[in-house]
């Protein structure tokens, strides 16, 4: 068996399309333009490049992207004031408080700050609390767990009445993914660094999420045949052949699972571009609700 890849860089932009398509309805019917605020403290390259990442789609789909850029020596009085400034700002449909945080400030703080109808990272604690119950709906979900749901959803991989394993407990991936495989109707197990005999738990799941920030841990022996691996895992791996000097690799063994797994997301083209995708949408979602269009 080799196992059906899961396209995630292909889905993101079906999904680019589709909503570049709402945008330009909203502005055209309703005269509401999307408009997505980042906020990026400090100089951390790689929080740059993201924050360069997620504007480049904005204008691609025809989002607003409004940057505010501020010294790694800020004071949280500023970040909270800036936040609260863009809850205020109704051309702001959306803020996005690029993580990490410099260590001085207070991030559970700075995320709580953010009001519950523009937080489109999906992280205010209410949000994430009422993702934890049962019953409730947040008004918006995480990015990356959110995007791993939608690539199952698309290529019409049953997740109700299945066994679940998510490898990894964070707060960004594992938990929330872990809970909407829940309200999904999936049985769940949460593994993490104190699981005894983690390959045996593994190769129990129907869906294997692997969100853990090992390079290639997953092997082939901890997967069940013709199961659905999504792999979150995004790590650099010294490659003296590779143009840079490493490469990126996921937190499964790719060439070895795409021989027993049925679906098997690629590292990198599978849960990455699936983030932004979610990002739009959930700013997209927030200006239809401005707009009455939806509750």
């Amino acid at each position: 068996m080799t196992a059906r890849l899961i396209d995630g860089s292909g889905t993101a932009a079906t999904i680019h399309e589709e909503i570049k398509a709402e945008v330009e309805m909203l502005k055209r019917e309703h005269s509401i333009a999307p408009g997505l605020a980042t906020v990026l403290v400090g100089e951390n390259p790689a929080s740059q490049f993201y924050v360069r990442s997620k504007q480049k789609r904005c204008a691609e789909v025809g989002i607003q992207s409004l940057g505010y850029d501020l010294p790694e020596s800020a004071s949280q009085e500023e970040v909270d004031g800036l936040v609260a400034e863009l809850n205020a700002n109704p051309d702001v449909h959306g803020i996005l408080v690029q993580l990490p945080l410099p260590r001085h400030l207070n991030e559970e703080q700075v995320l709580a700050a953010v009001g519950l109808d523009k937080d489109v990272d999906g992280f205010h604690p209410v949000n994430i609390g009422r993702l934890s119950m049962k019953g409730r709906e947040p008004m918006f979900v995480p990015c990356t767990p959110a995007g791993c749901i939608e690539l199952l959803d698309r290529y019409d991989i049953d997740i109700e009445g299945k066994e679940a394993v998510v490898l990894g407990r964070s707060n960004i991936v594992g938990l929330p993914v872990a809970m909407l495989l829940l309200h999904r109707n999936a049985t769940i197990t949460i593994c993490h660094s104190r699981t005894k005999d983690l390959p045996a738990v593994c190769s129990k799941a129907d869906i294997l999420i692997a969100a853990v920030g090992r390079p290639e841990m997953v092997k082939a022996d901890w997967v069940k045949s013709g199961a659905a691996v999504i792999d979150v895992g995004i790590n650099r791996v010294d490659d003296p052949e590779a143009k840079r000097g490493y490469r990126l690799v996921g937190d499964v063994d790719f060439e070895a699972v795409k021989e027993v797994a049925g679906y098997l997301t690629p590292v990198p083209g599978g849960v990455g571009p699936m983030t932004i995708a979610m990002l739009l949408r959930n700013t997209l979602t927030s200006a239809k609700r401005a707009a009455g269009l939806i509750d």
